[in-house]
């Protein structure tokens, strides 16, 4: 295929762990877009912190073109893409967050998909910024970064920094930069071809309506269910809750029985409960600050909790996740992917 003018390079950095889907569907869309085209449009080179191999969350090794200490030159015309997973915490090294910053400035467009602004985030490359991270880490995201203008978009372009939530998402951040440089015709041409029916802007959120989530359409128990995920710090009562959709507080408790086979305050507790075990696990903050975000009053209240939700500690549970990101990551020997470009 011969190479336009005009190529743009892509420059995808694969953390250990990261996942395969996000990553796949960005790259995919530029292959797509090239043959579309019936020219070279977009180039693209794939680099890690190791060098040689990139482990993927699926036990799988993607070969690398090079690592972060092989003098790759990145322009101010390219884009670089950082490709998170499990365990992002423990990706943010020395080398990653200079080769990121020495990225920035030059005046490269930067980039992550699923977990991966985490990392640009912790470089301070997202500083008063918008962006967007899986909905999973959206609330262990807020809390260890404050100054950066998180929404729950399914991506967000804000200029030289772009961030895709995961999954599929990556597909409609490319899209969209797509389409922005080679129009929508191009764009939507690439969606057909990956039976992609529906493009998403930047102002599709990222999950399900709480109503198909739950399983149930009935608008006043959605309301108050979306009233409970809005006030995870500060619980409302289950009578104000029932007074402010106006019913009673016995038909509140009916209403959660019939449809979702608990109270509204074992709901409440569950949600809260959820929450904590993603700040527990995603995040370094102390248990008394992880209880206080959900709406507990004191740490051995919320250990006697989260005990009795899960089966183990608070305590506990972080120190076997810990434990667990030190094993080395099995690498299946019979999925070694080449990918050229």
């Amino acid at each position: 295929m011969a190479q336009s003018p005009t190529t743009r390079r892509f420059t995808f950095l694969l953390l250990d762990r990261f996942t395969m889907l996000p990553f796949a569907a960005a790259l995919d869309s530029l292959r797509l877009a090239n043959k579309m085209a019936g020219t070279r449009l977009y180039d693209w080179r794939l680099i890690g912190p190791q060098g040689d191999f990139a482990a993927c969350s699926n036990g799988s090794q993607i070969r690398l073109d090079g690592g972060l200490g092989d003098d790759i030159a990145v322009t101010r015309d390219e884009v670089v893409i950082v490709c998170g997973g499990d365990d992002i915490t423990a990706q943010a090294s020395r080398p990653v967050l200079a080769w990121l910053r020495r990225q920035a400035r030059t005046g490269a467009v930067l980039g992550a998909v699923c977990t991966g602004a985490h990392i640009l985030a912790r470089a301070g490359l997202l500083d008063g910024r918008r962006a967007t991270i899986h909905w999973e880490n959206h609330d262990s995201f807020s809390e260890t970064f404050p100054e950066v203008q998180l929404h729950r978009q399914v991506f967000v372009d804000d200029g030289s920094r772009l961030t895709a939530g995961g999954g599929t998402s990556s597909i409609d951040m490319m899209l969209h930069r797509i389409g922005q440089t080679h129009g929508p015709d191009l764009a939507s041409q690439i969606a057909d071809q990956m039976l992609h029916t529906a493009i998403r802007t930047g102002r599709d959120h990222q999950r399900l309506s709480i109503t198909t989530r739950i399983g149930i359409r009935h608008p006043r128990l959605a309301a108050v269910v979306a009233r409970i995920e809005a006030n995870l710090e500060s619980p409302v009562s289950p009578s104000q809750l029932a007074e402010d959709a106006g019913m009673s507080t016995r038909q509140l408790e009916r209403l959660f029985m019939r449809y979702l086979n608990r109270s509204p305050k074992r709901y409440y507790l569950e949600a809260r409960l959820g929450r904590a075990r993603q700040l527990l696990l995603n995040t370094d903050l102390p248990l008394i600050e992880i209880a206080i975000a959900c709406g507990f009053s004191s740490s051995s209240h919320f250990s006697k909790c989260y005990r009795d939700r899960y089966g183990t500690s608070p305590y506990r549970e972080r120190g076997v996740q810990k434990a667990a990101a030190v094993v080395a990551l099995p690498v299946r020997t019979d999925t070694v992917l080449a990918l050229a470009s």
